[in-house]
């Protein structure tokens, strides 16, 4: 049993002073307990916070971020950076995936993220044809999570047309198309490969209500667990909304509600677009919103409807999604200032006089993460996962504040230095002095691939 003691830590309860926390070999908290004195501990330098959980990632695109920020004759947008993407997984192999993970899942543990939820669908190889085996590119991923430390959900991801109504897929999306029997497969062989690693868990991904028509997502929701994990892209962008009233006579969000089962073990990644009656009914239905707010900033997407949600008790939690930030602090400081922005007002989250916007975001999008991810993480608690992030009140955004102060100045403001000191993944100290025990050997092989990549 390793034992380390915090001067101050966030436990679900909130703060708390001289707090033990013992782990198991398997990585596992046995025991929290504040105002622990004389124990022969490591003692943590810094203020301690739960690890967060970044619930959507698309790990291969860190390697194309910054790389579609040029203009054109017409206007841009997602679709026309969607077919930018196309042409850069034209040339990306198995290989360079797992080392686009590895550089990517390093640079998450150093910012604070602690587990990833990996919308996994890039099945085939460039020409549409099947590896051997068929999860080759999920192993990669589950590689590149094992080696970082960092915890892992992968979504093997169903992907079947081109477009509502069946639309034919176009050639740039060869590469993720299965028979849902086949997506199956995958997940079944994920499963018995990483069935014995605690920090990994196998759900099931639906890219979206366009490129899953209904029998298929219902035979795929179908074969799952009633604890498995389901995510989808939905409403992220107008058009999109457009075309499904059009095809199915509903919204995106609305036709979810009413033809699957949706409830607390779904996640609805953007679902940017949603109207006043939407609103009340996907919080009620338990699903938590994934949001990737740097991402649909990028992407032009517009702005979800955070302020309406949480009023009717909704469940949100943030992912990085496209990787133009690696960082949650970023995301959940876009998130809330583009609502300050939509509104015209300060402190948008928050209730009530002296409530903290940084905690009540930090807090938020660990419930929301955990959810989505499926396993016991995002909480200081027995029975979870020895995940916490370190941060540095010695500098000068963060010193002489309170630890609410200190969420909030970290959340909020914006400086040269890296406010975290070390992360701990599973009961192992991964980052120290901010850098990820690997960095030094990952850096030459990251640049090797994109070196390559990109004279290709």
């Amino acid at each position: 049993m390793n034992k380390h003691l915090a001067s101050r830590a966030l436990l679900p309860d909130g703060w708390a002073r001289d707090v033990l926390f013992e782990v198991d070999d398997t990585g596992i908290l046995r025991t929290v307990r504040a105002d622990a004195r004389n124990e022969d501990a490591r003692e943590i330098d810094g203020i301690v916070v739960p690890g967060m959980v970044n619930l959507h990632s698309h790990a291969f695109q860190r390697a194309m971020a910054g790389l579609a920020e040029r203009g054109s004759t017409s206007p841009d947008s997602f679709w026309s950076w969607r077919e930018r993407m196309y042409q850069f997984l034209s040339g990306l192999s198995d290989e360079d995936v797992e080392t686009i993970a590895l550089q990517l899942y390093a640079e998450m543990l150093e910012s604070g993220y602690t587990s990833v939820v990996e919308f996994h669908y890039l099945h085939h190889r460039p020409d549409g044809s099947a590896y051997s085996p068929p999860a080759r590119i999920a192993h990669a991923i589950v590689s590149a999570a094992q080696a970082t430390g960092i915890g892992l959900t992968i979504l093997p991801t169903l992907y079947q047309s081109g477009g509502f109504g069946a639309t034919p897929p176009g050639r740039g999306q060869r590469r993720f198309l299965n028979e849902t029997s086949a997506l199956l497969g995958i997940i079944e062989e994920l499963e018995t490969r990483t069935g014995t690693d605690g920090g990994i868990l196998v759900g099931l991904g639906l890219h979206s209500l366009r490129a899953v028509p209904p029998e298929g997502l219902e035979e795929a929701v179908k074969a799952q667990g009633a604890r498995t994990p389901i995510h989808i892209h939905v409403a992220e962008q107008l058009a999109e909304v457009d075309a499904c009233l059009r095809h199915t006579g509903a919204r995106p969000v609305e036709w979810l509600l009413d033809h699957a089962p949706v409830d607390g073990r779904w996640c609805l990644i953007h679902a940017t677009h949603l109207s006043d009656a939407e609103v009340p009914r996907l919080a009620r239905s338990g699903a938590v919103a994934g949001l990737c707010p740097t991402t649909e900033a990028n992407l032009g997407d517009g702005v979800f409807r955070l302020r309406d949600y949480l009023d009717e008790g909704g469940v949100f939690g943030i992912g990085s999604d496209s990787h133009v930030a690696v960082d949650p602090a970023a995301e959940l400081r876009m998130l809330e200032y583009s609502q300050r922005l939509t509104l015209r007002e300060r402190n948008v989250v928050v209730r009530g006089e002296d409530a903290s916007t940084g905690r009540r975001l930090w807090e938020s999008a660990l419930v929301g993460g955990a959810r989505a991810s499926g396993r016991p993480v995002g909480r200081l608690e027995r029975g979870h996962r020895a995940d916490w992030v370190v941060l540095d009140d010695t500098l000068p955004s963060l010193m002489a504040r309170d630890p609410d102060e200190v969420l909030d100045s970290l959340i909020l403001l914006e400086g040269p230095d890296r406010p975290i000191r070390e992360v701990v993944a599973g009961g192992r100290l991964e980052v120290a002095d901010g850098r990820h025990r690997l960095r030094a050997e990952l850096g030459p092989r990251y640049r090797e691939a994109l070196t390559r990549l990109r004279s290709g």
